[in-house]
């Protein structure tokens, strides 16, 4: 099978030929329908994601597909269910195992382009809006970087939970998708001052960032006492150094989510999340904005428009 890896001795990383895996204990094996393309893939290809595997390995947090085989001690009757799966690595081929307690069953009308696309962008905004920051309706919410893969997801589920949304992104034309995701307001955070926009909205109450640098600081400047800033990632490349007198002086709490992290030490929090989710889109509450779709031997492109920031919402790899 064709398998995307990440290889050792700093090698690019390419489509190799690799004997399809066999499922182990507790493992099924999908035939992989999609994959989604996620800013960590790029920090894996580095060497710089938290939980980057020694190369070879193949990449590929999120998949959906069909369950074509079963490993000792699963089910044989899940075979044939089209399910999505958070492996972490591994999605980027034509096959793949995961393990079975980690799939969940879609929705007969979601195709397996937006499956792939749901699992770690509406995670990560359900979990950091109502898990951490417990977001309340009236309140006011920013969303930085709100065109990107989780941007986005943040703005329709902070709509959903009643929320005043502003969303700050770069140029008009990823505003628009913001606008059409449900944003109250808008910021251009090419020509706007960010902090000079929310002050005069009335201030902010929870602050979802995934972009970090100067932004962080303008949000920062722009909360309200008793504000929560949700530490989502550093798309700018820059980690804000917070002062932490002026985390006292306004009451305010900075709150970090790393989404993964749960399924090692609370997945409760990650499975009841995802029904909420899940159960949102089969009421059609939600739709997964997928702005490329492209085939495994555009792996490479699809990697770039992320890196690049040439997408909105998702890109999408189908095998």
């Amino acid at each position: 099978m064709r398998a995307f890896q990440v290889l050792p001795d700093a090698q690019p990383a390419a489509i190799r030929t690799v004997d399809t895996p066999e499922p182990k204990e507790g493992e099924v094996r999908l035939e992989i329908g999609a994959c989604g393309l996620n800013f960590a893939d790029l920090l894996m290809i580095k060497g710089e994601y938290q939980d980057t595997p020694e190369p070879p390995f193949t990449l590929g947090m999120e998949v959906a597909g069909t369950i074509e085989a079963c490993g000792p001690g699963v089910d044989k009757a899940l075979l044939g269910r089209r399910v999505a799966v958070f492996g972490g690595q591994g999605g980027l081929a034509d096959y793949g195992c995961f393990p079975a307690d980690r799939c969940v069953t879609l929705p007969d009308a979601m195709p397996f382009t937006d499956a792939a696309a749901f699992q770690v962008a509406y995670g990560t905004s359900h979990v950091a809006l109502d898990h951490k920051a417990r977001l309340q309706p009236g309140e006011t919410l920013l969303v930085l970087g709100a065109a990107g893969g989780v941007g986005l997801t943040a703005v329709e589920i902070g709509k959903q939970m009643g929320a005043t949304v502003i969303a700050c992104a770069r140029g008009a034309d990823k505003l628009a998708v913001a606008e059409k995701a449900g944003a109250d307001h808008l910021i251009d955070a090419k020509t706007e001052d960010i902090r000079e926009r929310c002050k005069a909205l009335g201030g902010l109450d929870v602050v979802y960032d995934p972009v970090g640098g100067d932004q962080f600081k303008s949000a920062f400047r722009a909360c309200n006492p008793e504000a929560r800033i949700l530490a989502i990632g550093f798309a700018s490349g820059e980690v804000p150094q917070i002062p932490a007198n002026h985390l006292l002086v306004k009451n305010i709490s900075v709150l970090g989510l790393y989404w993964g992290g749960y399924l090692k030490f609370r997945p409760q929090v990650i499975s009841d999340s995802l029904a909420t989710l899940f159960g949102w889109y089969a009421d059609g509450k939600l739709k997964p904005h997928v702005s490329h779709t492209l085939p495994l031997e555009q792996t490479l492109d699809g990697l770039e428009l992320l890196r690049t920031r040439k997408s909105t919402g998702k890109v999408v790899i189908t095998p």
